[in-house]
């Protein structure tokens, strides 16, 4: 069992929860995601099986989300998870003001990221620091927002606003809410989170944990194969003879029929086995392709 899961999330799971029932349904120890989920989102989890755990770096970064953020309330945890801070009603908040601050948002912003999260700062995970009542200052970093736009408006005392944002790694949509609520001078948290791309898998395409059991006990389950998940990279075809040089850790000549392809390749057989991840050298004219990581087909 080789590949890769699209999993759609239920709520009130861990990312870990998630690795740990799809070993026991796969009944196989080799399993990891590919981006933490909170216990409350849903939504795209990508999980790798097998030796494809070695390719979790490899896949797309960039991500998407849509999130229900709720104004006039803050909580400790930037979502309804904490405890709630303050609570105020802002009935007079309308679309338009949020829409008119969305672009604030766009770019490479400096974010702070929510005292509730696993990021490290002196060897500990700041929910951990914030958990034993220590006080500590969060730094900020840099993360890129793609798009960000509000598909939806819910009016009322305690207003809200779906929004759909891409971004990538190591972006915070509870951050993005409380942010958004301090600029309007509102107050805001993050109410609902649903991961709607991750790692270029799609929630359209994702798979529930009852129907991967259903498969399961079916014996028709089948993991999305390497290749296919790896669409994005470029692809380069060796002979018999070239993969099998290849495969032992040599480095090969880049087929001429390859082109000017960035690296890093997928690299495979020229009957369509997958063989792995490769770098290109070039010295004086002659390019190699260089094993960065093997994928050596079964048998």
């Amino acid at each position: 069992m080789q590949g890769f899961v699209n999993l759609n999330k239920p709520t009130g799971m861990t990312s870990h929860d998630c690795v740990a029932r799809v070993r026991r349904l796969l009944r196989t120890k080799r399993v990891g995601h590919g981006g933490t989920l909170d216990p409350a989102a849903t939504g795209v989890l990508p999980i790798a099986v097998g030796k494809a755990t070695r390719l979790l770096p490899y896949l797309p970064t960039g991500k998407a989300y849509r999130g229900t953020v709720r104004f006039g309330v803050t909580t400790a945890t930037d979502d309804l998870e904490g405890t709630v801070i303050s609570q105020n009603p802002v009935p007079t908040l309308t679309r338009d003001a949020v829409e008119a601050v969305l672009g604030r948002f766009v770019g490479a912003i400096e974010q702070i990221p929510p005292a509730y999260s696993a990021i490290q700062v002196n060897g500990k995970r700041l929910y951990q620091l914030a958990r034993a009542g220590e006080a500590v200052e969060v730094p900020a970093r840099q993360v890129e927002i793609y798009r960000i736009a509000l598909s939806e408006w819910r009016g009322g005392d305690y207003p809200e606003a779906v929004l759909d944002i891409e971004c990538g790694p190591g972006t915070y949509i509870r951050a993005i809410a409380r942010d958004l609520g301090e600029i309007l001078a509102t107050g805001g948290t993050l109410a609902a989170l649903t991961r709607t791309q991750s790692c270029g898998f799609a929630l359209a395409d994702s798979v529930t944990f009852e129907e991967m059991e259903t498969a399961c006990d079916r014996g028709t389950f089948t993991p999305i194969a390497p290749d296919k998940a790896l669409a994005h990279l470029s692809k380069v075809s060796l002979s018999p003879e070239f993969a099998r040089r290849w495969c032992q850790g040599q480095r090969v000549p880049l087929p001429p029929a390859s082109g000017n392809c960035p690296p890093p390749v997928c690299v495979d057989r020229d009957d369509g086995e997958f063989l792995g991840i490769a770098e290109i050298t070039e010295s004086e004219g002659d390019r190699r392709l260089v094993p960065k990581m093997v994928f050596l087909p079964e048998g």
